[in-house]
């Protein structure tokens, strides 16, 4: 078999639908819009969520709750997994982190949680540390730096 001989299966395609080319292709004139009205013209349909003037839904319900706009959204990572990727007298920042993988987006920064036991001396950087992380950090003779 050779590049120019590969082929779709049969039925796996379909010719383009070309609206508006004549009255032979079944969807000439109107080009399938119908005759006259709102969505018949161009730029012509109503907005999402328009319920025909009828109160729509979203201002039938109520809000909830608070959207904290200054909020920030850190990375965050717990100590146990620091154990799995990284030996002794390393130094764990943000970088590392997103090499191995164990953090895919930047955020706001870095946020380290005390979930699990630490048991490698590690240098460790990041934006925030719980209580109970830097007391382990420090307990396993490593050190948390914020930075």
């Amino acid at each position: 078999m050779k590049l120019h001989e590969l082929s779709p299966a049969p039925g796996s395609t379909k010719p383009n639908y070309r609206k508006g080319r004549g009255p032979g292709s079944g969807n000439g004139k109107t080009a399938g819009r119908g005759h006259k009205g709102q969505n018949s013209r161009s730029g012509g349909g109503v907005r999402p969520g328009f319920e025909g003037g009828q109160l729509p839904i979203y201002r039938k319900l109520p809000k909830r709750g608070f959207n904290n706009l200054f909020a920030k959204e850190y990375a965050i990572i717990n100590l146990d997994r620091l154990n799995e990727f990284f030996e002794d007298g390393e130094t764990v920042d943000l970088e590392a982190l997103m090499n191995t993988g164990l953090v895919r987006k930047e955020l706001c920064g870095l946020k380290v949680l005390g979930q699990g036991e630490l048991t490698k001396k590690l240098t460790v950087k990041a934006s925030v540390f719980s209580k109970s992380a830097k007391e382990k950090i420090e307990a396993a003779g490593g050190t948390a730096e914020v930075v």
